[in-house]
């Protein structure tokens, strides 16, 4: 199917209708040239659109560096169009070093060019560059890290990998010893090796002792880690001090926040940071019909589960007294289906607030300040 400069999906869009004086900043969008990019791993298609909606030109190139900057570096600034992924932060960062505008695409939201029937990187392209042409907002913009962000943050993910091995291998072990009908003693990870070594069955500890030494290693790789992390809480973020005064959030919880909020005046308010990392529910009302739906799940997926164990810690039997703990028991006290994890999620959500408020405006925690107020009254 060949774009004609008014049609997307199959769509006629109407772009001469007046709908009043047009901004300085769409003008200026609207007289350059639109590029989508397609990205892959090893090569990405591209397409340029003029302001008439003509396909300009179009082609292929090497995903590195190199290639990228040979092509876009001596060109003109142009609104470039990239979808969210694993090569989207660096090459965003070179497109903008060469002069261009680039808007990274939320390939969630885009939906028009998932529901294609003729899908293919070339079409992408188009589709990308067509979008950003047509209206920006329709591409759910991202913002993505600084360098320096990505590489403290790429710290916690390593972490966050070498406890889901370890996981994996605890696992593994405590399987296989079921599977012949025998129990080891229950230990925390971190004592695991030591306090099993000694119930191995005879005829699996030839297999499982080098599980064990491989779980001990990693114990030792997530130790230095957590120290690692702190420094750099301390020494890099001294924001994150003031986001730990809160009984549940430590080093590893403040500095993802942080690092992936990057800079809270970006939001509107408090509240848009739970929308932003996809802690709100789903909302489709029809009528008078409004059904209760999961949470998006949009952002980023570890912060968001960081904000969820301390949710679990703060709604615990060893949570501190408070006044989040007090409201999110009481939402679990409604009753109702899935009563109590609909408070979690709550509470991980107005955590999130609280944190985004603290770090905005510079105030201190206090942890039952309802309580006092209602007292004073």
């Amino acid at each position: 199917m060949k774009w004609s400069p008014n049609v997307f999906n199959g769509l006629e869009v109407q772009l001469d209708r007046e709908v009043g004086p047009m901004s300085d900043t769409r003008q200026e969008i609207s007289a350059r040239i639109t590029v989508g990019i397609d990205l892959g791993d090893r090569y990405s298609e591209f397409c340029l659109v003029d302001p008439d909606g003509t396909v300009v030109d179009d082609g292929r190139l090497r995903t590195t560096p190199p290639s990228l900057r040979r092509y876009f570096g001596e060109r003109a600034a142009m609104l470039v169009v990239i979808e969210v992924g694993t090569h989207s932060p660096w090459v965003s960062r070179l497109l903008e070093e060469c002069g261009h505008e680039v808007i990274v695409a939320n390939a969630r939201k885009v939906r028009m060019i998932y529901a294609s029937d003729n899908k293919t990187d070339k079409v992408d392209a188009e589709s990308l560059a067509r979008l950003g042409r047509l209206d920006p907002k329709l591409l759910a913009p991202i913002r993505h890290r600084g360098a320096e962000a990505q590489a403290d943050l790429a710290t916690i993910r390593s972490r966050d990998c070498l406890v889901s091995s370890r996981t994996q291998l605890i696992n593994h072990v405590r399987g296989a010893v079921k599977a012949v009908g025998g129990r080891l003693p229950s230990s925390s990870a971190v004592s695991f090796p030591r306090k099993v070594i000694d119930h191995l069955p005879p005829e699996l500890a030839p297999t499982l002792k080098p599980v064990l030494g491989m779980i001990d290693t990693l114990n030792g790789e997530i130790r230095r880690a957590d120290r690692r992390i702190e420094q750099l809480a301390n020494e890099r973020y001294p924001e994150t001090k003031r986001l730990r005064q809160i009984a549940g959030v430590g080093p590893i919880t403040s500095l993802c926040f942080v690092l992936t909020l990057e800079d809270p005046s970006r939001f509107p308010n408090s509240r848009s940071v739970g929308a932003y990392l996809g802690m709100c529910p789903r909302r489709r009302d029809s009528g008078d019909r409004s059904p209760q739906l999961r949470i998006t799940k949009g952002g980023d997926s570890m912060l968001r589960r960081l904000l969820v164990n301390s949710a679990h810690y703060i709604l615990g039997p060893f949570g501190p007294d408070c006044d989040l703990r007090t409201w999110g028991l009481k939402l679990a006290q409604r009753g109702g289906k899935n009563a109590k994890k609909r408070a979690v999620v709550a509470v991980a959500r107005r955590l999130a607030c609280m944190l985004h408020s603290m770090w905005m405006n510079d105030t201190e925690y206090e942890p039952l300040r309802l309580e006092q107020r209602r007292t004073a009254a």
